[in-house]
C-alpha cells in the first residue's frame, strides 16, 4: 500500500475541497544520483570491499542492472541521462577536454550541451517539480561562451563546478587551464603554469567555495538546503546529486585512507583484480562460467605493470593511492546516506525514485608512459607535494593510474576513454517509489539497458510526457532511449528488444549492442588492434573470447549497423594513430 505522510494527506483533503489544486503534488519525487569515474566493481552491491552500506542496502530495495552502458567519458555521458537522446546530436560527440582537430567546429562537436536539446529538468520543470542540481556539471561553460550552466537547461537551484572536476579541498582546478589567459601565457612562453582557481557556480553566478570543506560534504549539505528551501512548496521535486567523487585529484579524509592502505597494500594489483571477479560471481554480478582475464587486451599489454615490478616505496604509495580512492568512494556512500536521513526526517525519502549509477569506468590515464600528458605531469611535480604522507590531502594531486584502473573492474577490459566494457559497463540501481513495486527487487538482472533510457524511465514515473510541448520547434532532437517501466514492474521481459540497439563512437573507437552480441572496434593509436571483434557480453563480460570467426554473418550485420548510424549521424573519422591524450590542456 502506498504510504502518505500527514502533509500530503492535508494536502489530498485540500485537493478534495479546491478545485483549482491538483494532484500533481502527489507524483513521486526524484533523486537521480551520479558517481564521477568509478569501476565496474567499486561499490559494494558489485562486489567491492569498500563498505558501502548505504549502497547496499538500495540494492536490496530496487532492481541491480549488471549489464547497463553509459558512454566512456563524463561530458557526454551526461548530455544522455539529461536528454535521452544521441550524444551527437546534442553537441557532445566530442569530449572537451580532447577534440580530434578534423572535427572542431563541426556540427554535434561543440563540446557542450546544444540548443536543440530538450532537457529532463526542463519538462519536468515545466509540470510543476521543483528541479536541483549540485556538484559537477560538465555540459556547458557560459562564462566562456561555450553552451549555457544548469539553470538555462531548467534547473531552479544549481551549484558546483561547469567543468570535469577540480581539488577535493579547495578552489584550486584539477589540471592547467589552457582557456586562463595567465595560463595560457605560460605554456606559450614554454614555462610551468601556477595552480589558478576554478570557478564555482551558484544559480549561474560566480562565487567562493570555503576552503577545507570536502567535496562530497560540500555538495550534499547544498542539496539538502535547496531541498529544504522548496519543502514549503509542497511540490514533488528533481534532485541530480552529481558527486565529483571518485574522479582525479585523488582526495580524502586521513581517517579513511588509512581504514583501506593495508588491504590494498597487501593485495596489490593483481590481488584486487583476482578478489573482485571472485566477489562479482559471488554477488550475482556475473556468471561462474565468466572467463577470468588480467585485463590485458590487443597490443594493450606495456600499459599494466605487474605488482612485484615496484619497489617496496612504490608500493607504498600505490597502495596509499589506492586506499585514498576507497575512501572517496566510501564517503560517497555516508553522504548519500546523509541524504536519505534527510528525506526520512521531512517524510519524502519513502515517496522518492532513487537512481543510482556511474558516468563511466575508471580514469586510466597517469602519470608515465603512453597514457600521461607531459604539460600536466610537469605540472603536478613543479606545484603539489610528492611525498607519501601528503597523498589524500588538497597538496597532493595523483590519479589511479592504468593498472589500478584494470583491477578496479574485476573482470572488464580498459578503462574510461574506451568503449571496451570496462569504460562503459557502469553500476546501475533503482529504487521504487512509494506505490510501486518491483517484483524482483532485491536482485540482480543482465537486460541490456543504456544511460538514455534513464531519464526516459524518470519521465515515465513523473507522468510527464517523454516527448511534450518543447519538442515542437522544428530543431529539437527528439530522445532515442526508452523507458524501463515495463521491466521493473515485470510486464515485460526486457528493457530493449534486439531491434532497439545502441550504437556508439568516440576518440574514432566504436561499438555496437544488439541483445547479446557486440561488435566493437579500438584504433591502434589507443592501444587497440584496429580490426571488428564480436562477443557475447553476457556469457563473456571481460570480451576475452572473440566470436567473429565463429559468427561472421553477426559480425557483418553489427558493422553494417554502425555503418547507417556513422552516415546519418555525420560522424567524422579519426586517424588511426591519434592519442588524445597528448592534446588535453591545449
Amino acid at each position: 500500500m502506498r504510504k502518505f505522510s500527514l502533509a500530503k494527506l492535508v494536502t489530498l483533503l485540500l485537493w478534495a475541497a479546491s478545485p483549482q489544486t491538483t494532484l500533481a503534488d502527489e507524483r513521486p519525487n526524484v533523486l537521480l544520483i551520479l558517481g564521477d569515474d568509478m569501476g565496474f566493481a567499486d561499490i559494494g552491491p558489485f562486489g567491492s570491499e569498500i563498505e558501502t552500506p548505504t549502497l547496499d542496502a538500495l540494492a536490496s530495495e530496487g532492481l541491480k542492472f549488471t549489464n547497463f552502458r553509459a558512454t566512456p567519458v563524463c561530458s557526454v555521458s551526461r548530455s544522455e541521462i539529461l536528454t535521452g537522446a544521441n550524444n551527437i546530436q546534442v553537441g557532445l560527440a566530442a569530449f572537451d577536454y580532447a577534440v580530434y582537430p578534423d572535427a572542431a567546429g563541426k556540427p554535434g562537436y561543440e563540446g557542450y550541451l546544444t540548443d536543440n536539446a530538450v532537457t529532463i529538468a526542463q519538462l519536468l520543470q515545466d509540470a510543476g517539480y521543483n528541479t536541483y542540481t549540485t556538484g559537477k556539471w560538465h555540459s556547458g561553460h557560459p562564462t566562456r561562451n561555450t553552451g549555457r550552466g544548469p539553470n538555462a537547461w531548467g534547473f531552479d537551484r544549481s551549484y558546483g563546478i561547469y567543468v570535469g572536476g577540480s581539488n577535493h579541498w579547495n578552489q584550486e582546478v584539477m589540471l592547467p587551464d589552457s582557456k586562463d589567459p595567465e595560463t595560457a601565457e605560460a605554456i606559450k612562453n614554454g614555462q610551468i603554469p601556477k595552480i589558478s582557481q576554478e570557478e564555482f557556480h551558484e544559480d549561474d553566478k560566480l562565487v567562493t567555495r570555503p576552503e577545507g570543506v570536502y567535496s562530497n560534504n560540500l555538495y550534499t549539505s547544498k542539496m539538502i538546503e535547496f531541498l529544504k528551501e522548496g519543502q514549503e512548496t509542497g511540490k514533488p521535486f528533481f534532485a541530480y546529486m552529481a558527486f565529483t567523487t571518485a574522479h582525479f585529484p585523488i582526495q580524502a579524509p586521513n581517517d579513511l585512507i588509512d581504514k583501506y592502505y593495508d588491504m590494498y597494500l597487501k593485495l596489490g594489483y593483481e590481488g584486487l583484480r583476482e578478489q573482485r571477479y571472485a566477489s562479482l560471481i559471488k554477488h550475482g554480478v556475473i556468471s561462474q562460467s565468466a572467463n577470468y582475464h588480467d585485463g590485458k587486451a590487443d597490443n594493450s599489454d606495456n600499459l599494466v605493470v605487474p605488482w612485484s615490478s615496484l619497489s617496496e616505496d612504490q608500493q607504498k604509495y600505490q597502495a596509499r593511492i589506492m586506499a585514498t580512492y576507497a575512501a572517496m568512494i566510501d564517503s560517497q556512500d555516508q553522504h548519500i546516506q546523509k541524504l536519505f536521513d534527510y528525506l526520512e526526517s521531512v517524510d519524502e525519502l519513502d515517496n522518492t525514485l532513487v537512481v543510482y549509477l556511474t558516468d563511466n569506468g575508471p580514469e586510466g590515464t597517469d602519470f608515465r608512459g603512453k597514457l600521461s600528458n607531459p604539460l600536466l605531469s610537469k605540472w603536478v611535480e613543479a606545484n603539489y607535494d610528492q611525498s607519501l604522507e601528503a597523498i589524500g590531502s588538497e597538496q597532493a594531486l595523483w590519479q589511479i593510474g592504468t593498472t589500478w584502473a584494470n583491477a578496479s573492474t574485476g573482470v572488464l577490459t580498459f578503462w574510461k576513454a574506451y568503449v571496451s566494457e570496462g569504460g562503459v559497463r557502469v553500476p546501475f540501481m533503482i529504487k521504487p517509489p512509494a506505490g510501486y513495486e518491483f517484483p524482483n527487487a532485491g536482485q540482480s538482472t543482465n537486460a541490456v539497458a543504456s544511460i538514455k533510457d534513464v531519464p526516459m524511465t524518470i519521465l515515465d514515473y513523473a507522468g510527464v510526457e517523454a516527448e511534450g510541448k518543447r519538442y515542437e520547434a522544428p530543431n529539437k532532437v527528439k530522445p532515442t532511449g526508452v523507458s524501463m517501466r515495463g521491466f521493473l514492474e515485470g510486464k515485460k521481459d526486457h528493457v530493449r528488444t534486439e531491434d532497439q540497439w545502441v550504437a556508439f563512437e568516440l576518440f574514432g573507437n566504436t561499438y555496437v549492442v544488439k541483445g547479446n552480441h557486440k561488435a566493437v572496434r579500438i584504433r591502434t593509436g589507443m592501444f587497440g588492434s584496429g580490426e571488428w571483434h564480436l562477443y557475447d557480453i553476457v556469457a563473456d563480460p571481460g570480451e576475452t573470447t572473440p566470436l567473429e570467426d565463429k559468427f561472421p554473418d553477426k559480425l557483418e550485420e553489427l558493422k553494417a549497423i554502425y555503418q547507417s548510424y556513422a552516415d546519418e549521424m555525420g560522424i567524422i573519422q579519426v586517424a588511426e594513430d591519434w592519442n588524445p591524450w597528448t592534446v588535453v590542456g591545449k
